[in-house]
């Protein structure tokens, strides 16, 4: 991912599949090789908190590379320290058959707000589930730097991501627009709950 992301829009179209929810082989590579997470930063860690601000029940999702644990560990103390509530930490595979179960338990709990800190390529197939199967809402959702790839939106769809925000490694928070990755926070709020636990 880029450090610093700049306004983009992915070459090919982000069309989303008619048959199966999930991406086929094909559009998951198209993009080439996606990221792995890396060691999120303190900075990174205190806007993800920012940009939870009305929320007070939270469900953490993420993948099971290290720097994703780390990031959702780290995240789930901080929140808890400001009174906060997490409902539920949900992990995925990169490859699965159809990532049914962790969107159905990851939207479960009804929380106010979800937070991810996973490796893109699981991300897009688990999202593109969520969006198919689940009440999931990207506007109520907060994510670590490693899903800040304006590559995402196509494969993933590009109603899929619209309103996800995050931040980068420095703290710079982002958004997904459509199919493009966009500075600063989204304009609307991203919980509904009355704002203690926020930062």
């Amino acid at each position: 991912m880029s450090t610093s992301p700049r306004l983009r829009n992915p070459s090919l179209s982000g069309r989303e599949s008619t048959g199966s929810p999930l991406a086929a082989p094909e559009e998951l590579t198209a993009y080439g090789e996606l990221s792995a997470p890396a060691p999120h930063t303190e900075a990174e860690l205190a806007t993800v908190l920012r940009l939870l601000s009305g929320a007070e029940t939270v469900t953490v999702g993420r993948g099971r590379d290290g720097a994703s644990r780390t990031a959702a560990e780290a995240f789930a103390t901080a929140w808890q320290a400001r009174g906060g509530t997490v409902l539920a930490t949900v992990d995925w595979p990169e490859t699965a058959a159809s990532w049914l179960r962790p969107a159905r338990r990851l939207t479960a709990p009804s929380p106010d707000a979800w937070v991810l800190a996973a490796a893109p390529r699981g991300f897009i197939q688990l999202a593109r589930r969520l969006h198919h199967s689940t009440p999931w809402d990207p506007t109520r959702t907060v994510a670590f730097a490693s899903l800040g790839d304006s590559r995402l939106p196509a494969p993933a769809g590009p109603r899929t991501l619209n309103g996800l925000s995050g931040a980068t490694s420095e703290g710079h928070p982002w958004h997904f627009q459509g199919p493009w990755l966009r500075e600063g926070a989204p304009s609307r709020g991203t919980g509904r709950g009355n704002g203690r636990a926020g930062g």
